[in-house]
């Protein structure tokens, strides 16, 4: 199985003419009847080997940080992530496995973000600043990482790990920041949502890497954003009155409108669980506590569906709608 990405190593190699690799992808939509732009493609498998390796993967690395945190729990990260590099020597540089890229890469990071936090006696309470510390180092290792393997959602991890990083200097220098952390929360959600359409600008065409790392941007972004809100709203309280779920559909709609005009599902995926908890939570006050899953399935599975099959023609609306130097930044939409 093969990706965009073969296609354009393959056309840089001289193996096909950009021309050919062109036509097959015309052809290759047109056969289908899909647009090739609004797929949002990327890569997860290339095989079942892939589940394969990351299970073999799974098992062995998991003994082995087991055996060293026995010994000394510092131990046990290191093996961890110094593990994690050199089974992605064989399977992501060699192979180019891609679904033991990604658990590669989150055993790698999670190896680094571990050790300052276990240089010290773990029965203890953490510190802020071995956050610091964690989120830094974690930083560091994801742009080596990315420098030696180029795994798209390397970029995602590292700015979590900078997220953290930063979030502990600031609960260390101001301690209040603890209790209204909603708004930091909310920026770098911002954040990440505006280095996503960086990349995606840089690849309109949704043909090359840079797609695959806006489109994990995009999934680690929406939740950054909505939670604060949602969590300001009193959702996770059991605060699901009608005004509030109101509030809740109004929000994942513009969500909804802002993953159309951007071309990415992504966004409306990784914040539809906050919405099934709140209109799930509205039925059951209303009474409905036995079919308050099921209906609200059905009504958000049901909408979702619709929007789906008219994706493209909803998307030429509102982007045609746009102005024109905003649209120059947007995925095509024929």
């Amino acid at each position: 199985m093969y990706s965009d990405e073969d296609l354009n190593e393959a056309v840089n190699k001289g193996i096909f003419s950009p021309a050919a690799v062109n036509e097959f992808r015309q052809q290759f939509a047109q056969a289908r009847n899909i647009h090739q732009v609004d797929e949002e493609n990327f890569r997860l498998l290339s095989g079942f080997n892939d589940v394969f390796v990351v299970i073999a993967s799974g098992l062995l690395l998991a003994s082995l940080t087991w055996l060293g945190f026995e010994t000394k729990p510092v131990l046990g990260a290191l093996i961890l992530a110094a593990g994690s590099w050199g089974l992605a020597e064989v399977f992501v540089r060699r192979k180019r496995m891609a679904l033991p890229a990604i658990g590669l890469l989150l055993s790698f990071l999670a190896g680094l973000f571990a050790v300052p936090i276990t240089l010290f006696d773990v029965s203890h309470s953490v510190h802020e600043l071995q956050f610091v510390a964690a989120g830094l180092l974690t930083v560091a290792g994801a742009w080596l990482h990315w420098q030696r393997f180029r795994v798209p959602v390397t970029v995602a991890a590292a700015m979590v790990s900078l997220f953290l990083g930063v979030f502990g200097v600031l609960f260390s220098q101001f301690p209040e920041i603890r209790f209204y952390y909603q708004p930091y929360l909310a920026g770098a959600g911002l954040i990440t949502f505006a280095l996503a359409m960086y990349w995606d600008a840089k690849d309109p065409k949704r043909q090359t890497r840079n797609s695959d790392i806006a489109f994990w941007l995009h999934l680690l972004s929406a939740p950054l954003i909505v939670h604060p809100i949602f969590s300001t709203l009193g959702i996770f309280s059991g605060v699901t009155g009608y005004s509030t779920a109101m509030i809740v559909l109004a929000l994942y709609t513009l969500l909804a409108l802002v993953s159309i005009i951007v071309d990415r599902r992504a966004i409306m995926v990784s914040a539809l669980v906050y919405v099934v908890y709140a209109m799930s939570g509205l039925l059951e006050n209303y009474g409905f506590v036995s079919y308050s899953m099921a209906l609200t399935g059905i009504f958000i599975g049901g909408s979702l569906l619709l929007l789906s099959a008219y994706w493209r023609q909803s998307r030429s609306f509102l982007v045609n709608n746009l102005p024109g130097k905003a649209q120059t930044f947007l995925p095509a939409t024929h």
